[in-house]
């Protein structure tokens, strides 16, 4: 092959290469991220303040205020 032809073939490589890239999946995958962050955030929420939760929590705060040091 001649050195010509070897330089347009490594450049139409290197284009489609480019062509190829997903420049979208980066963003996409960040927004999906966070919806999952914010349902697994409401679902903690939920059950921290839920009754019983909520009570033993206090307990702990109570017994770790009221310790001898």
């Amino acid at each position: 092959m001649s050195k010509v032809v070897r330089a347009r073939l490594r450049a139409l490589v290197c284009r489609m290469r480019l062509a190829r890239r997903d420049a979208g999946m980066v963003t996409s995958e960040y927004a999906m991220g966070i919806v999952a962050a914010v349902a697994f955030a409401v679902v903690l929420y939920k059950v921290v303040t839920s009754g019983a939760v909520s009570a033993e929590l206090q307990g702990i705060v109570k017994r770790a205020l009221g310790a001898r040091m």
